[in-house]
């Protein structure tokens, strides 16, 4: 679950697996897989990198590893 913010300041936790797409028009606009719209205060970026964080968390997407300047 991610935390995001809809435009009247109320925050709100939505599971990121069910995010189809993420939209600047010019405010946020995070649609669904039921394709329902959610209006977000966060910018895509943002509602991006907390999508991304949520999948490495929960093993969906793998860390990328920074290479070790030793090696």
């Amino acid at each position: 679950m991610i935390l995001l913010t809809k435009l009247n300041q109320t925050p709100f936790t939505i599971n990121a697996v069910y995010i189809e797409r993420v939209e600047a028009t010019p405010d946020t606009v995070v649609t669904l897989v039921s394709g329902k719209k959610i209006h977000v205060l966060e910018s895509v970026g943002e509602v991006t990198d907390k999508v991304t964080a949520y999948y490495q968390q929960i093993s969906i997407l793998p860390t990328i590893q920074k290479p070790d300047p030793m090696e």
